[in-house]
């Protein structure tokens, strides 16, 4: 018997399948991974199939020498579909093989842990005889004392009784009187508090969605699109669709798009189907990763909650792929190879026969667009549950405020919102998505903005231990007393952050207490579960936040959110700023008046005449969408288009400008006179928009490429360009989550 087994190495020069013998002692079946000789090396590899016979001289035909687990760790279907992101992504299979398994897999870096167990081999009716032979040795009749249940007990728990447990434990195995034991102990994640709930009645709304969704599990139908409005009731439907799912004997997986989202949904879902569940996401560790991941392995947890890569999960028997909050770009993969979830879970449905929902109160353009072509199904719920009422919403104009001489980050009206709602024993959330103290440093003399010396950003103060940081490769310095240009001591922070709007609540609203959610403060393991946790039990009246506290969190008692700088976003240079600014700003108004209390919203901003800031002021979502998807037409931006670039990154900028405009004339003079290049419907290469970071300098070659089949047979070709040797590193993006 012979296997066709992809070698580990990330490289173009291996990306095919190589024929290893298979020894007689070894069961080797598809999917299964396992270690082989490679050259002078021994490496990983995937088990691709098996054949009976080899296609060339068996005598030169090595043997594989050892499996690395004794079943298959990727499905049959995740097998195929590691082909189809392989050509889609043009990455090589191995590359596309390893989002499928914890990456601590490869290598051997984490392991099954084991924990020890001793059981006593005594006979019932020998157990007196055998602790009056031991009354020489007190701790050895303690532990057959111990031990007389017949029960096998963790050493770990008998510890705590004796001086030296591992004494008398050698002394009887030794002697045969009991028997020591190795179990797998699993590593769980912290899941906080989840007590049983009992069902809530279904509003019509979402008896009617699922109507349509269940027939799905059983005949399946394209994905279907769920535009429902904040606080309608989405998760339930999720829940009820999951429920139905598993009483077919089929799986779930449910993806969120930010890890502070997890906890909320993992208590909603535990609480409903106690353990059955297993969670995946980044900040787990290495061990829990990795024993969730085996538990969905074994089909001991068939629901599965987590971020983008759960969308790889090895669940069998799949029944429904929902993915919440659809809109959000966390489900683009920013690292090679770059996938979307969102395309990624279309597949893996159709490929397996599960139903496919996505769900967002602010649907991306592109799936909205789908519903509208007739490739998804839309259902709509416009109400929020029990009839609540949506938010009111109160534009102010920041430039008005600014002419009545109020010169700080609160409008007036934000203000007297505040107090009236701390005054009446509610909660108020505050959103603005900038981390830290102030956006920049600068010199009031030379008008110098201090930089960070690798990156071609503005340092971002902070202010908890007075230093400069860089937001993208991490830098850290200390707060200069003077300017390091001109010497001048008028250097002042400039802009604001959260934490400089923290500071200004605490001195606003003493004894209200403030939580700050941001990247700086749930950095630790648990902190985000620990910081909701506090909010929802009424510890601080003011939760203030980035973007992570924009979506999907539900706290009753919160009646007021405010949007600081509510255009923040809108000013980026992205094609896309306009709908991630009417996105952020729908969603965070959306976490007010979700209990029995009406919600206020406070949108400050200095553009609001722009039409999606007016658009998600009045929540018309169909408004603000046939404006959005008119521009992007008339403009020939994705969906009519797609997004191509070559990122090019070197220590000087000359090295790599040299190479973007090195490509870019590769790709002219191949395919002017090919009727290929009619899909390229602009080209330019320049420099990035942040020409460095992390000490690389960037340039790109930006291409728009019509929608078209031939398309592929560019983006195949330009995959081999960007693997070929040039004075930068280059990196094919198509798509990208972030153009910057």
């Amino acid at each position: 018997m012979y296997a066709e087994i992809i070698v580990d190495i990330a490289s173009e020069q291996v990306d095919r399948v190589f024929t290893y013998q298979v020894p007689d002692t070894l069961r080797i079946v598809p999917g299964m991974r396992v270690r082989v000789p490679f050259g002078p090396r021994e490496k990983e590899g995937f088990v691709i199939r098996l054949k009976e016979t080899a296609d060339y001289d068996e005598s030169k035909i090595k043997p594989i020498l050892a499996a690395l687990e004794d079943f298959p760790a990727v499905l049959p279907e995740l097998m195929e579909l590691a082909w189809e992101i392989r050509a889609k992504c043009h990455c090589p299979l191995c590359e596309a093989l390893r989002l499928m398994l914890p990456a601590e897999m490869r290598g051997g870096r984490v392991k099954v842990k084991t924990e020890e167990y001793v059981r006593l081999l005594i006979p019932p009716e020998r157990i007196d005889e055998a602790i009056e032979s031991q009354k020489r040795a007190k701790s050895r009749q303690m532990l057959i004392r111990l031990l007389s249940d017949g029960q096998a007990h963790p050493v770990e728990e008998l510890r705590p009784m004796f001086r030296d447990v591992r004494s008398p434990i050698t002394y009887l195995a030794e002697r045969e009187m009991l028997e020591i034991i190795e179990k797998e102990a699993l590593r769980a994640p912290y899941y906080g508090r989840a007590d049983a709930a009992i069902d809530p009645a279904l509003t019509p709304e979402q008896e009617e969605a699922l109507s349509e969704l269940i027939p799905a599990l059983t005949h399946p139908t394209k994905p279907f699109l769920l535009q429902g409005v904040t606080g309608s009731g989405k998760t339930e439907v999720y829940i009820r669709l999951v429920r139905e799912a598993l009483r077919q004997g089929k799986g779930a997986i449910i993806l969120v798009p930010e890890i502070v989202l997890t906890p909320q949904m993992i208590n909603w879902f535990r609480s409903r189907f106690g353990n059955a569940m297993a969670v995946l996401h980044s900040r787990l560790s290495a061990g829990e990763r990795f024993d969730e991941w085996r538990r969905i392995r074994k089909g001991d947890a068939r629901i599965v909650i987590g971020a983008r890569s759960a969308v790889f999960a090895p669940v069998e028997k799949l029944g429904v792929l929902i993915v919440d909050e659809e809109h959000e770009q966390t489900y683009l993969s920013d690292r090679f190879p770059q996938y979307d979830a969102r395309e990624i879970a279309v597949s893996r449905g159709k490929r397996e026969g599960a139903a496919v929902l996505l769900a967002s109160a602010t649907p991306s353009i592109v799936s909205y667009a789908m519903t509208r072509r007739g490739d998804y199904t839309l259902i709509e719920m416009p109400h929020r549950v029990l009839n609540r009422p949506l938010p009111k919403i109160h534009l102010v104009d920041m430039r008005q405020e600014l002419r009545m001489g109020n010169h700080g980050m609160f409008s007036g009206l934000l203000q007297q919102k505040l107090e009236q709602c701390i005054g009446e024993g509610h909660q108020a959330m505050l959103f603005i998505n900038r981390r830290g103290y102030a956006s920049s440093v600068n010199c009031r003399k030379c008008g110098e903005t201090i930089k960070c010396s690798r990156c071609d950003v503005s340092m971002t103060y902070h202010s908890f231990d007075q230093t400069l940081r860089c937001h993208y490769c991490g830098e850290i310095r200390p707060m200069p007393k003077a300017c390091p240009s001109c010497g001048s001591t008028y250097i002042k922070p400039m802009g604001i952050g959260t934490q400089k709007v923290e500071e200004e609540l605490n001195r606003r609203f003493p004894g209200a207490g403030v939580i700050r959610m941001d990247i700086d403060t749930t950095s630790e393991k648990n902190a985000h579960f620990e910081l909701v946790d506090r909010f929802r039990a009424g510890q601080a009246k003011i939760l203030l936040g980035t973007q992570m506290i924009a979506k999907g969190l539900d706290f009753p008692q919160v009646t007021l959110v405010g949007a600081v700088m509510a255009d923040l976003t809108l000013n980026f240079p992205d094609y896309r700023a306009a709908e991630r600014t009417y996105q952020l700003l729908v969603q965070v108004a959306g976490r007010a008046g979700r209990g029995e209390q009406p919600g206020e919203v406070v949108i400050q901003t200095y553009q609001p005449d722009h039409y999606a800031i007016q658009s998600a002021a009045k929540q018309d979502y169909r408004a603000y969408f046939n404006q959005e998807f008119g521009r992007r037409k008339s403009d020939l931006y994705p969906p009519f288009t797609m997004m191509a670039r070559f990122l090019c990154e070197a220590k000087e900028m000359p090295a790599a400008l040299a190479t973007a405009e090195s490509i870019k004339n590769r790709i002219i003079e191949e395919f002017s006179s090919s009727p290929l290049y009619r899909r390229i419907f602009f080209i330019r290469a320049d420099e990035a928009p942040i020409t460095r970071i992390q000490d690389r300098a960037r340039a790109q070659v930006l291409m728009k490429l019509l929608n078209h089949p031939d398309t592929d047979k560019l983006l195949a070709r330009f995959q081999e360009m960007a693997g070929e040797n040039y004075p930068a590193k280059v990196y094919l993006e198509i798509n990208p989550a972030s153009l910057a």
